[in-house]
């Protein structure tokens, strides 16, 4: 209707001017002024329809309508279209190449100053959303300045739906109000537009256009699918610019924000780091002083006293406390690079031994099973932080078995590498448990009711240090019998 409604304007127009001007020249007729006079009417006619008309069409039209107006009104014979002097005809074709040329030029200057209108204008509207875009703080805020943007450009309502890692956020615009809609699961739309070869995908009730980041979808502009694609393609490269500002203003948001939760992450970490150390220094001075005195007491006392299993039960729980203490230490020291490895030719089956001895020291009833090649090689290592690896594997076989079920400690060489394997036979690994098992604080979610609580830091020791070594070490349940198993390995250089 719009573009029926300029056409019928723009007749109106054309016979307007042509009336008007074939008026003024029989007023210049009627006072004596030369025909050139009236042929600079006609001209002038010309350049107005051209200014005030749409096209190069009716210029020409008016060009030729001005033509046969002077030869119908001002040319002999008079309201006829015939032409007794030939003269006149040369005057036709000049009349006409003027009015021509004159249209052209006319609606060409138009034309282009209309598209540097709308260059200046779309310039303007990428500099005010650059802006906002950049002000905007938060995901909701993009939404907004973009939906606002693009309805101000295609003057119909406008939605956007934002696909982000942590859930669904969408608006639409109703009427010109912003309404935030109910998030839904948009798992079909994001699969079938990261699939999509084309600018948009026409839908029932609306142009999806999607809104990429790297390497993934970000968001989906729906504009209203009352709009012809026509009117779509004539917007369509101050959209696609639209659309790449509001990729990259969504980026910058995701980006932001995962370092802000990286920041508060290892802000978190330090602070539990920091509270950890302050405890441990602090409980360990009076556990070595609990167990120094429950020592005593025990080679002051008589095995046959029943005392003498309450003080020795006082010493393996200081000695347990004190060995969490230790873990926690070396791991928060080790984890702040504040500890260093420093690597010696070390004997393993010397660190095993100490090792072994320190826990049979803490659990008299247990018996451990060493087996050792008769090879021997000196392996590289920090002994002290090695030998604690081995007594946390040992501490933790211990926890999981009963004292009727074996514990065995296993060495062997290759031309490479030592490794060693700590076996028991208690429950082993369940499944859920499996890929946690060395992470900090991690402890095992089946386990029995009788087993000693742990607060899940003697395996994220062991692998720290084995992996500051160049080791590996992997958990896994055992193949030949019931029980779990503990492999680390060592190289030689």
């Amino acid at each position: 209707m719009d573009k029926r409604r300029e056409l019928l304007l723009d007749i109106g127009k054309l016979l307007l001017t042509v009336t008007a001007a074939t008026i003024l020249g029989k007023f210049f007729t009627k006072a004596g002024f030369q025909e050139a006079n009236i042929v600079v009417i006609y001209i002038l006619n010309v350049l107005l329809v051209a200014r005030f008309t749409h096209g190069y069409y009716f210029g020409i039209a008016s060009s030729i309508i001005s033509l046969l107006s002077f030869n119908y009104f001002f040319s002999a014979p008079y309201y006829t279209l015939s032409v007794y002097d030939s003269s006149y005809l040369v005057t036709f074709v000049i009349m006409l190449i003027t009015a021509l040329i004159t249209s052209a030029l006319t609606t060409k200057e138009k034309l282009l100053t209309q598209e540097a209108m709308e260059k200046g204008n779309e310039n303007q509207m990428l500099y005010q959303l650059a802006n906002n875009l950049s002000d905007a703080s938060d995901i909701e805020s993009i939404l907004k300045v973009t939906i606002e943007s693009v309805g101000r450009l295609l003057r119909t309502d406008i939605g956007c739906i934002y696909i982000g890692k942590s859930g669904t956020i969408y608006f639409q615009q109703i009427e010109g109000e912003l309404v935030r809609q109910k998030a839904e699961n948009y798992d079909e739309i994001e699969k079938s537009l990261v699939r999509l070869k084309t600018q948009y995908r026409k839908s029932a009730r609306a142009y999806e256009y999607p809104i990429r980041g790297q390497g993934r979808l970000l968001a989906v502009l729906k504009i209203n699918g009352s709009l012809s694609e026509e009117e779509l393609k004539g917007k369509s490269r101050l959209l696609h610019a639209i659309i790449e500002n509001v990729s990259l203003a969504l980026e910058r948001i995701e980006i932001m924000t995962e370092q802000i939760q990286d920041r508060q992450k290892i802000e978190k970490e330090r602070d539990r780091a920091n509270l950890l150390r302050s405890i441990s220094h602090d409980l360990r001075t009076p556990l070595s002083g609990i167990m120094g005195t429950s020592e005593m007491l025990m080679d002051m006392t008589d095995k046959q006293d029943r005392r003498y299993c309450l003080i020795q039960g006082i010493y393996q729980d200081a000695d347990w406390l004190k060995s969490l203490v230790e873990n926690v230490l070396n791991l928060t020291r080790l984890r702040d690079g504040e500890v260093l490895i420093q690597k010696e030719p070390e004997a393993i089956e010397e660190i095993i031994g100490c090792a072994v001895a320190h826990v049979e020291k803490a659990f008299p009833d247990r018996e451990i099973d060493v087996q050792i090649p008769e090879e021997f090689h000196l392996v590289p290592m920090d002994a002290r932080l090695m030998e604690q690896v081995i007594t946390n594997l040992l501490d933790n076989a211990v926890k999981h078995t009963k004292p009727d079920e074996k514990i065995q400690v296993a060495v062997s060489y290759t031309r490479a590498e030592v490794i060693v394997t700590v076996r028991d036979e208690g429950e082993g690994i369940a499944s859920c448990d499996a890929p946690n098992i060395f992470q900090m604080f991690y402890t095992s979610k089946t386990r029995s009711s009788d087993i000693k609580k742990g607060i899940g830091l003697g395996l994220a020791i062991c692998e720290t240090v084995i992996k500051a070594h160049g080791g590996t070490i992997c958990g896994q349940n055992r193949q030949d019998h019931q029980g779990a198993e503990f492999i680390f390995r060592l190289p030689f250089s």
